[in-house]
């Protein structure tokens, strides 16, 4: 549905030039929803702006349901635009508008009647959970349900792609749960395919079928998200699944559970078929090797059960390490040492360490409230 091929925008000119999107070659497949994920700065904003050409690209080529965006000109992009949806973390209403004005607004827009308008705007706000609230101003609502009146108005055109940039960052996690619930039902339901771009792991984890990771401007890893979940090969994943997980003790952590487990201590993947708790636990028993657990946690990503156990080992040291060498065949484990002898895991977050982007990178703000009534009526053919 969207392809990038050797994607490169760039802001400034000469030494003070910035690539915030740097050579980006990555395809979305229709109907899925996909992740974009970076730190601050990473340039995943900057990226999805490519798509419907709100940013045009310095170099390479940007494709959308088979065309080549980079050489329309605007009366062509207004129309590619017209299947393109977005919403934004501040949800950018119009105050002076109601709800079902709101999501009315870019029908209106299109010059679609009075009675299809409100038929539309009806059959949307009852999609969203939101029928009640249709004579509702903006400053009636929470904030999630200002983000459905958001993905309301996206989809009132009927869109084929819904772009989500930061969707739930200012949402609360009860509320975050509910609007990715929703994108959820907006692809299985509707068709419609969705790039949600966001800095936490969690929502790519809940919502999405693969993933881009994003760092400086470059996407250093990307596949399906339990495949990057599982094993993340750039220091940048590693740290968001990390940071997600919290199920590897950091390095701090494995210090105190050091002074209380003095023993052999070793960390062990937990996936799906090989390498699950029941293999662990009869790998302990083949080998006679005691083992408690000190740490851990184990969730499902796409209904697949994911995590890690951190043991403390007791037994006969040859035991424990024929136990390490079968576990190691079928999973990957962490040998932490022992008290006396202690090794870091590679794996493991820092304590309080910020995290690694490019401040210099230029992320592009969410458009205004104006700024997306001119964007409507550029999207939707209407006067300039």
């Amino acid at each position: 549905m969207i392809s990038f091929r050797d994607a490169t925008k760039v802001f400034g000119d000469g030494p003070r030039a910035v690539r915030a999107v740097d050579s980006v070659t990555l395809d979305v497949a229709r109907g899925e929803i996909f992740g974009v994920i970076g730190y601050s700065g990473a340039g995943k904003s900057t990226l999805v702006r490519l798509v419907n050409a709100l940013e045009p690209v310095s170099s390479g080529q940007v494709v959308v349901d088979g065309q080549d965006i980079t050489i329309l000109g605007e009366a062509e992009l207004r129309r590619v635009r017209a299947g393109i949806g977005m919403i934004f973390q501040q949800f950018n209403l119009m105050n002076s508008r109601t709800v079902a004005g709101n999501v009315g607004y870019p029908l209106k827009v299109a010059k679609w009647s009075k009675q299809e308008r409100q038929q539309r705007v009806s059959e949307l706000l009852e999609f969203v959970g939101l029928a009640d609230k249709a004579r509702s101003y903006p400053g009636q609502l929470s904030g999630g349900q200002k983000q459905r009146v958001g993905i309301a108005r996206a989809l009132a055109t009927k869109p084929a792609i819904l772009l989500a940039d930061e969707a739930t960052s200012a949402l609360d996690p009860s509320t975050t749960d509910d609007v990715l619930t929703l994108l959820k039902r907006v692809n299985r339901e509707l068709g419609v395919t969705v790039v949600v771009i966001t800095h936490e792991m969690d929502v790519i984890r809940s919502i999405a079928h693969r993933v881009a990771v994003m760092e400086r401007g470059k996407v250093v890893e990307h596949g399906r998200v339990y495949d990057v979940f599982a094993s993340p090969r750039a220091p940048a994943t590693r740290r968001f699944v990390a940071t997600t997980m919290r199920d590897r003790p950091s390095k701090d952590t494995l210090e105190r559970l050091r002074h209380r487990h003095p023993g052999r201590m070793i960390t062990v993947g937990i996936r799906e078929g090989a390498g699950s708790g029941t293999d662990v636990t009869a790998a302990l028993r083949e080998h006679g090797v005691d083992g408690a657990i000190v740490f851990g946690g184990i969730t499902e990503i796409d209904e697949r059960p994911f995590g890690s156990l951190t043991l403390e080992l007791g037994g006969d040291e040859a035991a424990i390490e024929a136990l390490i060498a079968d576990l190691r065949s079928t999973t990957d484990v962490h040998d932490l040492g022992t008290r006396d002898a202690p090794r870091d895991d590679p794996s493991a977050i820092i304590d309080g360490d910020p995290p690694e982007g490019s401040p210099d990178e230029h992320e592009a703000p969410d458009v205004d409230p104006y700024g997306f009534a001119v964007d409507a009526i550029r999207r939707h053919g209407g006067p300039r």
